[in-house]
C-alpha cells in the first residue's frame, strides 16, 4: 500500500504550504551549477502540483522566490527570472488542462517587466478556474508582507478614511497578501533544513510543520502524500486539551 492509499480523503488539508529547498545542494552532488538544481526543480513542481490538484486540495503555496534572495549572485537571480517566465509560458496549457487558478503573493513590482507581464498573462488566463489554487510567493517576504500591511492602514488613516475604535486580527488580516485564501494547515520543508525563513509568520500560527531530507529535484507527489499522511496522525488542538475535542 502506498501513501496515496493512505490519505483520508475526508480530513485533507486546505491550503498546504511549501519551502522548496535544495535545488543547489543537489545540482553540487550533480556536479552541476545550481542553476541546473533550479531547472529540475521546474519538475518536482508539476508532479506535486499535479499531486495536489488530483487530491482536491483548494490552495497550495510555493516559497518560489524570496525577497533575501535577491542578494544571491546576478547570474543565479537573472536564470531564475528567466525560468519562471519560460515555465509560466510552457505550463500555461497544463493550468488549463487541469483546471488549475494561478495566483501570486508578494512584491511583485520589483519583478522583472518581462515576469510581471506573463505572470499577468497566465493569472488572467486562469482566473475563472475552479479547481486548485497555485499560489506563488515572488519576492516574498513575512516581514516585508506585515509591514506593508501596516503601512497600507496609516495610509488610511493619512487620507482620514474610518477605521474600527480596535483594530483586530480579522481586520489586520484583510491587509495580508494572503487575505482571500484560508491559513495554511500544513507547511512542508524539504533538504532537512528546519527554519521557516521568513515564510507567512503571521498566518502558520497554528500550522503543523513537516521536514523533509528530501532535497526539492527528488521531492515527488508521493512524498507529498506522505506528508498529509503524517499531518492527518497529528491532534490539532489550537491550544485546548484533548479531551475537550472529544
Amino acid at each position: 500500500m502506498g501513501w496515496r492509499d493512505k490519505i483520508d480523503m475526508k480530513r485533507l488539508p486546505q491550503h498546504i504550504a511549501i519551502i522548496m529547498d535544495g535545488n543547489g545542494r543537489w545540482a553540487k552532488k550533480q556536479g552541476q551549477i545550481r542553476t541546473f538544481g533550479h531547472q529540475v526543480g521546474v519538475k518536482a513542481v508539476k508532479d506535486v502540483v499535479e499531486g495536489a490538484a488530483e487530491l482536491g486540495i483548494s490552495f497550495l503555496t510555493l516559497y518560489t522566490f524570496s525577497t533575501e534572495n535577491w542578494n544571491r549572485p546576478a547570474s543565479e537571480v537573472t536564470a531564475l527570472m528567466e525560468l519562471l517566465v519560460d515555465t509560466m509560458h510552457e505550463e500555461t496549457p497544463t493550468l488549463i488542462k487541469n483546471n488549475v487558478k494561478l495566483a501570486a503573493i508578494g512584491d511583485i513590482s520589483s519583478l522583472p517587466e518581462k515576469c510581471q507581464n506573463k505572470l499577468a498573462d497566465t493569472i488572467q488566463v486562469t482566473a475563472a478556474h475552479t479547481g486548485l489554487t497555485l499560489v506563488l510567493a515572488l519576492s516574498y517576504s513575512s516581514r516585508w508582507e506585515i509591514l506593508s500591511a501596516v503601512n497600507q492602514i496609516i495610509e488610511k488613516v493619512k487620507k482620514g478614511e474610518t477605521l474600527p475604535v480596535e483594530i483586530n486580527e480579522h481586520y489586520f488580516k484583510n491587509f495580508l497578501c494572503t487575505a482571500i485564501m484560508p491559513d495554511p494547515e500544513l507547511l512542508i520543508r524539504t533538504s532537512g533544513e528546519k527554519r521557516i525563513s521568513n515564510f507567512l509568520l503571521w498566518q502558520i500560527a497554528y500550522t503543523e510543520l513537516f521536514f523533509s531530507e528530501v532535497l526539492w529535484p527528488d521531492f515527488t507527489r508521493n512524498d507529498l502524500f506522505q506528508a498529509i499522511v503524517d499531518y492527518q496522525q497529528r491532534e490539532r488542538r489550537f491550544g485546548v486539551i484533548s479531551e475537550q475535542l472529544a
